[in-house]
């Protein structure tokens, strides 16, 4: 297993936390079942204000019983790492950035890992992040000596991508704004009802239980320029809000039910575009 056909992806940060209980850390504060993520698989995960608005989405990998990795593709690790460290208290864990390993990318589908499945080697491990619709890999690891610059062409063909599946790709004035289920992470497996209390947990639980999540992501195929927080309008009047852009596609959130009606943004149509299924772990 190896880097061959792979590139690097700029913007992605590794947070590792290592410990007896860095699993029971990790569950205690983000929203996926972290105890019943078995050692040497992965799932998507975030973690919550106590408001229950979304502040980060990442991959959370379970390397083994002491080991969980954080694949953040979006935000200040370092930031995460020093607010993460103020709730460790007396936990067996520690928090640190891996800056020593890099992510890397590939539009195939893995030769070993299959689903939520780590596959590994060696220090570098392999995902599968895509589906027969759109296959696609993440392989983590140490920097090759010879592996090229990051491509903006290539990172921008792959933020594309995770929005086509309907992954929300945060920018900072998006964060601390949105629901889990505004954005969709059910989708995703993301958060869970069940697990006992994580911060935002019982917002969480309230809104699934009580039936109360009025809106949802929508793909949209947008003018070139359109900026995350700009207003979708039908009729004139403001519909929703994007949350995430890459590039002539976007991820709006918009009411569940909406009459017909052309939607625009800064004036000009924009079109609903089917997601991709197959991306929950």
């Amino acid at each position: 297993m190896d880097f061959i056909g792979f590139k690097r992806l700029s913007g992605h940060a590794l947070l590792s936390l290592r410990g007896t209980e860095a699993a029971l850390f990790a569950h205690a504060q983000f929203s996926s079942d972290v105890t019943a993520l078995p050692p040497g698989h992965w799932q998507w995960s975030a973690w919550l204000s106590a408001k229950g608005r979304t502040l980060s989405v990442f991959q959370l990998l379970k390397v083994d019983a002491g080991h969980v990795l954080l694949v953040l593709a979006d935000g200040d690790a370092d930031a995460i790492a020093s607010q993460l460290q103020r709730f460790v208290f007396r936990r067996k864990v520690k928090i640190e950035i891996r800056d020593d390993l890099v992510v890397a990318g590939s539009f195939t589908a893995p030769e070993a890992a299959s689903g939520a499945a780590i596959a590994q080697h060696g220090e570098v491990m392999a995902l599968d992040v895509g589906s027969d619709a759109l296959p696609r890999t993440l392989t983590i690891g140490p920097l090759p000596p010879d592996m090229d610059a990051p491509d903006p062409a290539f990172a921008l063909a792959w933020r594309q991508s995770d929005l086509r599946y309907g992954l929300p790709r945060l920018d900072p004035d998006q964060r601390e704004q949105w629901t889990p289920q505004q954005l969709g992470l059910d989708r995703l497996n993301g958060y869970s009802v069940k697990k006992g209390c994580y911060p935002g947990q019982e917002i969480v639980a309230r809104t699934h239980f009580l039936g109360k999540a009025k809106r949802a992501l929508q793909l949209l195929r947008v003018a070139e320029g359109v900026e995350s927080g700009a207003k979708v309008q039908r009729d004139g009047a403001d519909t929703g809000t994007v949350a995430s852009v890459a590039g002539d596609l976007a991820l709006a959130v918009l009411p569940l039910e909406m009459p017909e009606g052309a939607l625009r943004i800064n004036g000009v149509e924009a079109h609903p575009v089917p997601l991709l299924d197959g991306l929950a772990r």
